[in-house]
């Protein structure tokens, strides 16, 4: 099998490697990729964007599957397109995408489908702002509706700030805060049958201690000692059977990667957010733990054959991963920070995420998160000192990671 993985983030190197250890896959190709993927499969230069050309680009290099990892082309329709070119393409369409791509579209979704969630209001002025504000009370949560690469969520009990966040949308989604800790947890999908990975733990904020503002993600553990037991049955009977079927009853299946963003509650666990693909950084965590060949089971979602594959297995081992960033992240990354790697071990590798080659084909920093570290152990108490004690032989001057990964959960 040749598969080609659409993408040039941490995600899609992630994916790539995972993909490319599965025996039935001959070939990887990454469009456009970057450094890192470049030691995995062959790079392609092209316009993630442009559905025709990641289309006419699979069909050029015989690909048998196109996994397509960020959630921008995903709602540009490149899964529709290489679908209408016949190869398997594991993605929503961009109709399907809108779960992620507007989180007005989510919610109305989960209404209908009686998706346990936080209470919400839509608002397109500051009067209306002001009474969902009045509605919910501090802390205050604001979503920006549109695709925000993960930097459109402001929670805050400054009144001011929230009321300036929400001004900067034409269309935002106020919500009730819930309290209780996070959890991602990945759902591959035919559009009918549904296999959950394992549950993972990522950490938003830019500090130490979950100070500063949100970020796409600065690190994540695996497993969840804490979590209850029947949590994730829990999730796939109240959470994503009802959903696939109320997308299924709109005429719009959704097949590819369903991201649940869970906060449990008090009262249970409940949505705050449905993301379209696999998210960033608790890809890097999950998928070194699992065993169950990944091109067979994406292959099989893809093509409608889901249930052919088993319960999805995983090693008993513990993975924690950590982001090296570059200084100035989020507001104005400095970009061009030279980078050094030592050679990875057989219990810790480095996924770029953000990296590029200068003139002269050094490493260098190429995007706010450049880096993401990760560690297998027997615990997470030793994956998490094996990550840590690698970051300490990079040599990265121009980059920062948290200390706290993880550290509550030792």
């Amino acid at each position: 099998m040749t598969v080609l993985v659409v993408g040039s983030g941490g995600r899609e190197h992630s994916l790539a490697l995972a993909i490319s250890h599965d025996p039935s896959v001959e070939a990887v190709h990454i469009a456009p990729g970057n450094p890192g993927t470049a030691a995995i499969g062959t790079n392609h230069p092209v316009d993630i964007l442009d559905p025709d050309a990641v289309a006419a680009l699979a069909v050029q290099i015989g690909a048998n599957l196109v996994v397509v990892g960020p959630e921008a082309p995903l709602v540009a329709g490149v899964a529709n397109a290489v679908r209408q070119a016949g190869i398997a393409c594991f993605g929503p369409s961009a109709q399907a995408s809108q779960l992620e791509g507007s989180k007005a579209f989510a919610k109305q979704i989960m209404a209908e489908a009686g998706v346990p969630t936080a209470g919400h209001r839509v608002c397109h002025d500051q009067a209306e702002l002001v009474q969902a504000f009045d509605e919910f009370g501090a802390p205050y949560v604001v979503k920006h509706d549109g695709l925000a690469a993960g930097k459109g969520v402001l929670v805050t009990n400054d009144r001011e700030a929230a009321l300036a966040h929400g001004a900067g949308s034409d269309q935002v989604v106020v919500e009730e805060f819930l309290d209780g800790p996070e959890v991602s947890l990945f759902v591959i999908t035919d559009g009918t049958r549904a296999l959950p990975l394992q549950p993972a733990q990522d950490f938003k904020r830019v500090g130490d201690g979950d100070e500063g503002p949100n970020t796409g993600g600065m690190g994540a553990y695996t497993p969840l000692p804490w979590l209850a037991p029947g949590t994730v049955d829990q999730v796939m009977t109240e959470v994503v059977t009802p959903t696939l079927a109320k997308m299924r009853e709109l005429g719009t299946p959704f097949a590819g990667l369903l991201y649940v963003g869970l906060a449990i509650t008090k009262t249970g666990p409940k949505v705050i957010e449905f993301n379209a693909r696999f998210g960033d950084p608790e890809t890097e965590a999950v998928l070194p733990l699992l065993e169950t060949p990944l091109g067979q089971v994406l292959y099989a979602a893809a093509s409608g054959s889901l249930a052919d594959i088993g319960p999805l297995e995983f090693s008993d081992q513990a993975a924690v991963c950590v982001v090296l960033a570059a200084d100035g992240y989020p507001a104005a990354p400095r970009k061009g920070g030279r980078i050094a790697l030592p050679a990875d071990t057989d219990d810790v590798h480095v996924i770029q995420a953000g990296t590029a080659l200068d003139s002269q084909g050094r490493l260098i920093a190429n995007g706010g998160r450049v880096l993401v570290v990760v560690a297998t152990g027997k615990d997470i108490a030793g994956a998490r000192e094996a990550c840590y004690t690698h970051i300490g032989t990079i040599d990265f001057p121009d980059g920062f990671c948290r200390s706290d990964i993880a550290a509550k959960a030792v």
